[in-house]
């Protein structure tokens, strides 16, 4: 990662950091994670001819967090803020994880111009039902003072067993930023106040070539691989399921999911002048 840097945004800054040269593509992590999640697709990406940007969320990791609102449409007009910063001239390809997902789909459907393609993995792009066990983690994950320990938990279980050799160190990455009061609060708002209705609303608006990359034991969903199927008929886009895969395909199974992603980039022909 480079080193981290901040764009100024109604109400706080957040955090990012850019590397390379190319084509940008800005990776936006999933809620309650950090932009160190993208630890293994960032350098394929680099490695590959792209310029690559990495966010935190509001309220998470080094962005600030006494924001007013968060969730999919404020994190999505952060993204775009930063890819009208990092390339006035140039569309940009948008990779998001779960809520990040989310938000890149609708900034895709509200800047159509500024978007030149969508990774999306693990993505939330819809409100699902939520089982009693999941509810009753979600509680007891926005309750302190166990709360900031209960989340990077029940986290873990999102990798269906399948967590990279160095989780447990990105784990204590979570684990420490949560303990700050001011970022707990954020988050516990961002849970909270998060529903991704405005952005199925507007899926069908959305003209950017996509990439739906999910993995099909991904705990987040009674059926994965269909969830995947309906996004991708509903976007038009390429679909790949990984079958060993939770949530995070791209940090379970980095020796399939980035260079599928590459691939998909490199059939888009971008140019950095464009």
């Amino acid at each position: 990662m480079g080193a981290t840097q901040w764009i100024e945004r109604p109400g706080g800054r957040v955090a990012y950091d850019v590397e390379g040269e190319g084509p940008l593509v800005v990776l936006v992590p999933g809620m309650g994670d950090l932009r160190q999640e993208y630890r293994y697709l960032g350098p394929q990406l680099l490695a590959a001819g792209y310029r690559v940007a990495t966010t935190d969320l509001r309220g998470h990791g080094d962005s600030d967090a006494g924001f007013d609102a968060y969730g999919d449409i404020p994190t999505a007009e952060d993204v775009l803020a930063l890819a009208d910063a990092l390339s006035p001239d140039a569309p940009v390809v948008l990779v998001g994880n779960s809520m990040g997902a989310a938000a890149v789909c609708w900034a895709a459907a509200e800047r159509p111009d500024r978007v030149a393609g969508l990774v999306l993995l693990g993505p939330v792009a819809r409100d699902v039902p939520m089982s009693p066990v999941l509810g009753w983690l979600m509680r007891a994950a926005l309750t302190r003072p166990w709360g900031p320990a209960v989340w990077p938990a029940y986290q873990q279980s999102l990798f269906a067993g399948r967590p990279p050799a160095d989780h447990a160190t990105h784990r204590a990455r979570i684990r420490a930023s949560l303990r700050d009061p001011a970022r707990w609060r954020a988050f516990r708002a961002t849970v909270t106040t998060l529903t991704h209705a405005p952005v199925a609303a507007r899926l069908g608006e959305i003209g950017a070539p996509a990439l739906v990359v999910m993995g099909g034991k991904d705990p987040d969903f009674k059926d994965p691989a269909a969830e995947a199927a309906w996004l991708g008929e509903t976007l038009g886009a390429e679909v790949l399921v990984r079958p060993a895969s939770g949530h995070y395909p791209h940090a379970d199974d980095p020796t399939a999911v980035g260079p599928a992603v590459t691939a998909f980039l490199a059939r888009l022909a971008l140019r950095a002048d464009a």
